[in-house]
């Protein structure tokens, strides 16, 4: 049988995704935004059911290992890890160093959301900033001061409130924006961020940037985006 050879160059690339079990929006999200003519995602869950800072650190410690070892069999070119307030919980570092041992166990490259979303607002060049999240008070600062840089001021951060995982995913788009435009009505801000894998904001992203008059960076989006500066593949 006469064997045909695929060169690295036309092969799709493997994205290996980890999520929180219950996150339903952000696969959805990636399989929108990355073309099946040049991705394929590959994704395994780490439980979770609870939105708070102690949920987050037991996900990471006690399941996201056994996830990164379980998607690392499929190969992938890149392991992103898929959420941006557990990324968030002791700033830029601490994501860098729980996606360095998630790769390690995976062997691949990893990217982790709130660093994907960092480059993402360095590219933006944004210098005061505005977050909106589904979160409780205190993932909302931490992601708040992730955010952060030399450059850049978070002058306003405001979350929902939500704390059951599976829940960030029921505010519809139009409820998303309603919450925006109602706190930050009188703030001056150059970009806003909404933070949350499984929050829908992707799909505000066009009545948020005309009733706020600003650019808007979500992470699912930024994760999208920085996935593509990854490969050189053909797509914007």
């Amino acid at each position: 049988m006469m064997m045909t050879k695929v060169t690295d160059a036309g092969r799709k690339r493997r994205i290996g995704l980890l999520v929180p079990s219950s996150n339903s929006v952000m696969e959805n999200d990636l399989h929108a935004g990355l073309s099946k003519e040049f991705y394929t995602i590959h994704t395994a869950r780490m439980y979770l059911v609870d939105t708070t800072r102690e949920a987050e650190i037991r996900m990471i410690e006690e399941h996201a290992p056994k996830a990164a070892l379980d998607v690392g069999t499929a190969k992938p070119d890149l392991l992103v890890f898929g959420c941006t307030s557990a990324g968030s919980l002791f700033g830029l570092d601490y994501d860098g160093k729980v996606c360095a041992d998630l790769g390690a166990l995976a062997h691949c490259p990893t990217l982790g959301a709130i660093s994907a979303v960092n480059d993402t607002l360095n590219a933006r060049q944004f210098k005061r900033l505005a977050v909106i999240t589904p979160y409780i008070d205190d993932l909302t600062q931490a992601v708040a001061r992730a955010a952060e840089n030399p450059t850049r001021k978070v002058v306003a951060a405001y979350g929902m409130g939500i704390s059951v995982n599976a829940e960030l995913a029921v505010p519809t788009p139009a409820e998303i924006v309603a919450f925006a435009v109602d706190r930050l009505r009188g703030v001056a801000f150059d970009g806003l961020f909404v933070s949350c894998t499984n929050f829908r904001a992707l799909e505000a992203i066009p009545e948020l940037e005309r009733q706020l008059g600003v650019p808007v960076v979500t992470s699912c989006q930024a994760i999208i985006e920085q996935v593509k500066k990854r490969f050189s593949l053909g797509t914007p």
